[in-house]
């Protein structure tokens, strides 16, 4: 490390991460400006061009090894091209993700797998009772689509919904608090893990494909009113043979409604292999006359470049069908330890190889999109964001029995409900 009035600083961070050429580089810097061939300030006034010399000409190493801040406003990835049916061209095989963009992807897949790994350790310590279905693992899904769709097109999707419910506006403390059933929750505590719902967000639904058809029915309305929004609506591979949903497909088709179906495939259906449930598992094949893609879903930029495509088409032609192919950590439920039908092996293969998170820090970091240090910082405000999160909903107060006849109807009139006992009635509001 060199300073001077005219200097910046040039400084590899830890001499074990130096590849012996770039040593041997450095110590002919030191050499030439020891003999005066060559100024020291020469080299480190532009530091930029030492750091690009570095990475481009020696061993095309990321700025974050010397030290260096992020300089990339901007950076594009090659994706993988989907699989497509129906369809003479398929999305972009390259995206451009700008810097504040990629942090922000970044913090919302950091902040909903945090929020689930806190969910599971509260399951665990009896702190949340009931149904839980975490989404760790699938975070690429929700964070990619939403980044391509509009705050006002309605998304409706099965009971895996935290993740969804995170990108469509609630709060870590709306998600966790409805986990424990407090009125600090979104739904006010009343309707737990699977009955999160937002503006233009309608669920969280706990029957098995239902969502579906309500997903084609909040097409319809958007059609009839001439709205320029679609309805993303999404379920597994587990609901993907329900006959309901193939009902949705063809009023979809036929009426050329904007919606865009989502087959969040994750391999398994509770404890059973797709392979072993469906003769056929190319789910973005099984639309019939709705045409279909099989997407990357571990992938947040390829999930993004997809539902963009996918949004488009809704709009200018009719209705199409997403397989985004994803992968869950955990069980089915809290009630599954998900090990009886896959080997742990299996679980830490996917961690180690395709993590949505790790591998998009990867690419953040090779282009200079973010610094590791950048990285940490997001990371520590997640789990403080978190854990305060955990607090309010631990510490939160519960509804009082007279909640029980509140909000049983949209915009309720001044009405009394009938109790569980003959001739009760409470006021309902």
């Amino acid at each position: 490390q060199h300073r001077c009035s005219r200097a910046t600083s040039l400084q590899i961070c830890s001499p074990s991460l130096a590849p012996p050429t770039v040593k041997r580089l450095s110590q002919s810097i030191i050499s030439e400006g020891a003999r005066g061939a060559r100024p020291f300030c020469e080299y480190l006034c532009s530091g930029k061009e030492v750091l690009k010399m570095l990475r481009t000409q020696v061993f095309k190493l990321p700025l974050r090894l010397f030290g260096a801040r992020s300089a990339s406003q901007s950076a594009s990835f090659s994706v993988k091209p989907c699989d497509l049916r129906l369809l003479e061209k398929g999305p972009a095989t390259e995206s451009t993700v700008s810097r504040d963009d990629a942090l922000f992807y970044y913090k919302q897949m950091v902040m909903i797998r945090q929020m689930e790994t806190t969910a599971n350790a509260m399951y665990k310590r009896k702190e949340i009772r009931g149904f839980c279905h975490l989404y760790s693992g699938q975070e690429a899904c929700c964070v990619g689509m939403e980044a391509a769709i509009r705050p006002d097109d309605p998304v409706i999707t099965a009971y895996r919904a935290h993740g969804w419910a995170y990108t469509r506006g609630i709060s870590v403390l709306g998600v966790l608090a409805e986990l424990t059933g407090v009125e600090d929750g979104c739904a006010k505590g009343k309707g737990g893990s699977m009955h999160m719902y937002n503006s233009n967000f309608f669920g969280g639904n706990g029957i098995v494909g239902a969502q579906v058809p309500l997903g084609a029915g909040i097409g319809l309305h958007l059609k009839l009113r001439k709205k320029d929004n679609i309805c993303v609506a999404l379920y597994g591979d587990g609901a993907a043979n329900q006959g309901q949903v193939f009902e949705a497909y063809n009023m979809a088709a036929l009426w050329n409604l904007p919606v865009v179906f989502v087959c969040e495939n994750n391999h398994y259906g509770m404890g059973t292999s797709s392979k072993r449930a469906a003769a056929n598992n190319l789910f973005y094949t099984k639309g019939d006359a709705v045409p279909g893609m099989q997407v990357d879903g571990m992938d947040v930029l390829a999930v993004r470049e997809a539902t963009a495509y996918a949004r488009q088409h809704a709009l200018s032609t009719g209705p199409i069908l997403l397989e985004l192919v994803t992968y869950r950590y955990h069980g089915h439920s809290m009630s599954d330890p998900g090990t009886s039908y896959r080997t742990r092996e299996d679980i830490q293969k996917v961690r180690s190889n395709d993590d949505p998170i790790k591998n998009f820090e990867q690419k953040m970091l090779d282009t200079d999109l973010a610094t590791v240090d950048e990285l940490k910082d997001i990371t520590k405000a997640v789990k403080a964001e978190v854990s305060a999160a955990e607090k309010g909903a631990l510490s939160g107060k519960e509804l009082g029995l007279e909640h029980l006849f509140h909000d049983v109807y949209y915009k309720t009139p001044n009405t009394f409900i009938k109790g569980c006992e003959p001739y009760t009635f409470h006021p309902s509001r």
